[in-house]
């Protein structure tokens, strides 16, 4: 068997998109012979640095979007719905407290326990039309995650502190060194070189390109 290849996820949870290219990944991670690496990084950062604008700033996008992410539910299999104001959510809420959260949990706990935490709030956002920025908000979600209270604690403690900032805009300026213009970004290293691959329908061409195959967005059922 051939060695296997380093996967990079770069990601940020106010993103519907992300989402649905983290569940996909996480169930071929075992699947292929990849080593998936979580990235969790901000998305507000990396559309500032790199001269991006959200699809909500064009009308017609916006209104696309609402029906895209509809059909991109049922097909990924995703309880994916649009919270009532996805403005509010995405552009005056945003998700810096979220990210920094969501490292802390990685740094103190793994990508085990930070896929968990990651899923739950993207579920709040993106299922429940709850809020992810306050503390109390933060804590459900971990809760629901698995996490004790004391781990939970320690997140929130961590969330100011200058490393795990660091850590956030360290993922987020590695992410723009590789091309980054948003979210989700899969970056496959293949022979020492890393391949970037964009959005949440690149999958079928990032399998071709790692020597797997591509067998939908779940992978479980289509063998079945």
């Amino acid at each position: 068997m051939s060695s296997r290849k380093v996967v990079e996820l770069f990601y940020d949870v106010v993103s519907p998109y992300s989402w649905l290219g983290f569940e996909v990944m996480c169930r071929y991670r075992n699947l292929w012979n990849i080593d998936l690496k979580l990235r969790p990084a901000f998305l507000g950062g990396v559309m500032q640095g790199s001269g991006n604008k959200p699809p909500g700033f064009v009308f017609n996008k916006m209104h696309y979007m609402k029906h895209d992410l509809r059909r991109l539910a049922e097909y990924f299999d995703v309880p994916l719905q649009q919270p009532s104001d996805p403005a509010e959510v995405m552009f005056n809420k945003g998700s810096l407290a979220a990210m920094r959260f969501v490292a802390a949990v990685q740094q103190k706990g793994g990508d085990k326990k930070t896929e968990k935490v990651s899923r739950e709030l993207w579920r709040r956002i993106w299922s429940e039309d709850k809020d992810i920025t306050e503390p109390g908000s933060l804590s459900e979600a971990a809760v629901k995650a698995g996490l004790t209270d004391g781990e939970i604690k320690e997140a929130l403690e961590m969330c100011t502190s200058k490393e795990i900032k660091e850590k956030l805009k360290s993922y987020t300026e590695e992410a723009l060194k590789l091309g980054a213009f948003g979210f989700p970004m899969m970056v496959c290293h293949v022979d020492g070189k890393p391949e970037m691959f964009f959005g949440s329908d690149r999958f079928e061409l990032m399998a071709h390109c790692i020597g797997e195959k591509w067998l939908g967005p779940n992978p479980d059922k289509a063998k079945l």
